[in-house]
């Protein structure tokens, strides 16, 4: 079955959805959307939306468009230094956090409750509803995971002019073999998570030529 509004209709106050993207790749930060859905949603979210890896890169960059005309946003992401600071779990948090900050500071609408995808209760400000495959059940988080997988693909666009050579348009920079073949070949960049095991043994081979 598709995702609909049960969760959301179950719960009184405002409610939105919480998703990340990015906590597998090698590079990149981790980014994360809240969304409050409108009252009158467009048709094209009751029949099209769904979890953001089940759509082709084309039908995400249509959701996306028409979820930020209609809905209330917040996008939040944790840098590469933070995840290897802090660890991916409590930057993918932060994310969180940052993402709910900014839509109640930009809706000026105070969230009851977040419906967040997963098992993992992040600390919010409200109360927190981890729901295991949310983005393929509720609708606020599909539109969250919508959100934060096309602001991350597309930071990663943006990165990958700058740092040509690793895929990144393409990949988004999960470790796939053109990824590790080109860290192994360039080295790791700014953007590479070093704490990620069992790529770090990669990272210090890149870096150390004498070593490979």
């Amino acid at each position: 079955m598709p995702p609909d509004l049960s969760f959301e209709q179950a719960r009184p106050g405002v409610v939105c959805g919480i998703d990340e993207a990015g906590r597998g790749p090698l590079a990149g930060p981790v980014v994360a959307a809240a969304v409050i859905l409108p009252a009158t949603l467009p048709a094209i979210l009751l029949t099209d939306l769904d979890d953001s890896k089940l759509l082709s890169a084309k039908k995400r960059d249509m959701l996306f468009k028409v979820i930020v005309d209609t809905a209330q946003v917040g996008v939040g992401l944790a840098e590469v230094g933070e995840i290897d600071r802090i660890n991916i779990l409590k930057a993918t948090f932060l994310a969180m956090k940052r993402a709910l900050d900014q839509l109640q500071g930009g809706s000026r609408r105070t969230v009851d409750c977040a419906l967040v995808d997963g098992n993992q209760r992040p600390p919010l400000s409200c109360e927190v509803a981890c729901i295991v495959r949310g983005d393929g059940r509720s609708l606020s988080i599909a539109a969250a995971s919508v959100v934060a997988k096309v602001t991350r693909d597309r930071l990663m666009g943006q990165l990958a002019l700058d740092y040509p050579g690793y895929g990144w348009q393409h990949n988004a920079g999960y470790g796939t073999a053109e990824h590790q073949a080109a860290i192994r070949r360039l080295g790791p960049t700014p953007h590479h998570r070093r704490s990620f095991a069992p790529i770090a043994d990669l990272f210090e081979k890149a870096g150390n030529p004498a070593a490979s």
